[in-house]
């Protein structure tokens, strides 16, 4: 499974319903409240080039995507495409 990175921020709705949708699939995920943390907020602000919360990146071998607000049909569509990492390759 690839990694995921989900940067929040106290008090916001779409943040709590992002993790409520990835805990309801079982999918773990790394939290970053950018209201506790200042080094994950200037992440956030200048490395991912967001100023909304949430922020998901999903870390899928060298490449990441960016997903900025909570998109379940976005988030359903790029999971889906993830392989999982005990996924069988054909040749």
């Amino acid at each position: 499974m690839s990694k995921l990175l989900v940067f929040t921020q106290r008090g916001c709705l779409s943040c709590e319903l992002l993790k409520v949708y990835l805990e309801a699939r079982g999918i773990a995920f790394e939290e970053r409240d950018i209201s506790a943390d200042p080094a994950a907020r200037t992440e956030m602000l200048e490395k991912l080039d967001s100023n909304t919360t949430p922020t998901l990146v999903v870390f899928s071998g060298e490449q990441a995507e960016v997903v900025v607000g909570f998109d379940p049909e976005r988030l359903d569509q790029l999971l889906a495409e993830t392989p999982s990492s005990d996924a069988v390759i054909e040749s």
